[in-house]
């Protein structure tokens, strides 16, 4: 099995990953959004219109 961040062969102690940066990486992504779960609940897609809303003026009030 590879790693799924960079694709060296898996640690067992990193296991899914070959090591301790490669699942920090892919933490980082879940926690900063990169990876979503899709969903078609309709609260859903109105609270991630509601986030976007709010990062577009977050964003505006700096430029």
């Amino acid at each position: 099995m590879s790693c799924p961040i960079c694709g060296k062969e898996t640690n067992p102690d990193a296991r899914p990953f070959c090591s301790k940066r490669c699942a920090d990486v892919d933490l980082a992504r879940w926690l900063n959004g990169n990876y979503a779960v899709p969903s078609d609940d309709p609260e859903d897609i109105e609270a991630a219109i509601e986030a976007a809303q709010h990062v577009a003026a977050s964003t505006d009030k700096l430029h």
